[in-house]
């Protein structure tokens, strides 16, 4: 098993795509086991054979659309709007757009590309330095894939067996208790006259009247999502098909943005991003099925005897373990090998599985801002012409103020299963 680990290691440190390396240490792990290698063909079909899986292209084209549909300039506006009143108040509204966009496009990285070249050319423009400006926007990115609707939290649903609607709710309030902690860094910063004054917006009653009006319309995307399913009135892959049609609405009919080419290319993006997560799926369920047969069962039921009078320091455990992975495994490889395991000692120990869920989901989260493999960190140092140790100290603040975030979630299981247990 340890070769099997090592292997895997070895292969993404020299620069083999993810799926590549897990694949490939899947397969070594099976030739171990005395099967043959025949066995990993079926299993890289099975792995992507789960009803779950097909409302993953769906959310992500949905995503495509509605981000080069014209929404960010105008959750930008809406922002700025709500906070050009505060010291700071460009920082709050960075953080308050994350928040936003997040119920749009699930995804980090998104939101790190479209916020961060407007925030982080406009932001030094009012007296933020140009570091700061990328440390709140790749902070707050990270919130993408919490709030609803999450790509995570499907991938999450089908390793775990979990309501997709659940992990849904679930990650409301975590998500907006990440958005806290980077609030609160500002907050603290603004206090101490190191943010600049706040510089009004002006806009007009109708302009604003329209503002809030066109932001409201892109809003109602994640509540169109979560009331349908909450009301049963389709599940959340025919959740993904309305997302997509409500998107292409707003996009070309409402806000008249979007061209048939421009649709045609977030048709393109979507099923590239698409194939890229059905292989690493299929990559991820050979080396899991291979952890399995060479005895990782035994494993699990060790740790279970170890922390069977402390669930609350075997959460704590599986952060500090899931922080170490996100620094150099992708995030959704991590989950897709990781979770199963740490499940079953979940149920052992009577922890709520959907706080389980949110400390993998957040830990691993926090990997996009760390090197060697936080695709965030390198997205924002690219989009703002940073350099790496500038941005990591002018980060400091917001990754320890996020560490503090989820020590909080492992100590009050309410903050995850509050909503679920209100809704359903």
């Amino acid at each position: 098993m340890l070769a099997v680990a090592a292997l895997g290691i070895v292969l993404l440190l020299v620069g083999v795509p993810v799926a590549f390396a897990l694949g490939l240490a899947g397969m070594l792990g099976v030739w171990m086991s005395g099967l043959p290698l025949s066995v990993t063909a079926t299993r890289l079909f099975t792995g992507v054979d789960s009803f779950v899986f097909l409302a993953v292209p769906f959310y992500i084209l949905a995503a495509e659309i509605m981000s080069a549909g014209g929404i960010t300039s105008r959750l930008i506006a809406i922002g700025s709007a709500m906070t050009s009143w505060l010291r700071g108040g460009t920082a709050f509204a960075n953080i308050g757009t994350s928040v936003m966009f997040a119920g749009i496009s699930g995804s980090a990285v998104a939101d790190a590309a479209a916020l961060g070249r407007v925030f982080i050319d406009e932001m030094p423009k009012e007296g933020y330095t140009r570091e700061y400006s990328a440390a709140v926007t790749a902070a707050s990115s990270i919130i993408g894939p919490i709030i609803p609707p999450s790509g995570l939290a499907i991938l999450m649903a089908a390793v775990t067996g979990l309501s997709v609607i659940d992990l849904f709710l679930a990650g409301i309030l975590p998500g907006l208790l990440l958005a806290g902690a980077c609030a609160a860094v500002v907050a603290v910063d603004a206090l101490r006259g190191k943010l600049p004054k706040p510089r009004r917006a002006r806009f007009s009653r109708d302009g604003l009247g329209r503002m809030i009006l066109e932001t409201l319309a892109v809003l109602t995307l994640p509540a169109i999502i979560i009331g349908g399913m909450l009301a049963g009135i389709y599940t959340a892959t025919e959740g993904g098909g309305i997302a997509v049609a409500y998107a292409i609405f707003l996009s070309m009919v409402v806000f008249r943005v979007m061209t048939w080419h421009g649709l045609w290319l977030a048709f393109l993006r979507a099923a590239r991003t698409s194939a890229s997560i059905y292989l690493l799926v299929a990559a991820a369920t050979i080396l899991s099925y291979a952890l399995n047969i060479l005895g990782i069962s035994s494993w699990v039921s060790a740790m279970t005897g170890v922390f069977q009078d402390s669930p609350v320091l075997f959460l704590f455990a599986v952060a500090a373990l899931m922080l170490v992975l996100g620094t150099f495994l992708d995030i959704g490889a991590a989950i897709l090998i990781f979770a199963p395991l740490i499940m079953p000692i979940v149920t052992s120990l009577g922890i709520d599985p959907l706080q389980a869920c949110m400390i993998i989901m957040l830990t691993l989260a926090m990997g996009l801002l760390t090197p060697p493999v936080g695709v965030v960190l390198f997205v924002v140092m690219r989009v703002g012409g940073i350099g790496m140790w500038p941005l990591i100290r002018a980060l400091a603040p917001f990754l320890a103020a996020q560490l503090i975030a989820i020590g909080v979630l492992c100590l009050v299981p309410e903050i995850s299963s509050f909503l679920p247990t209100l809704l359903n």
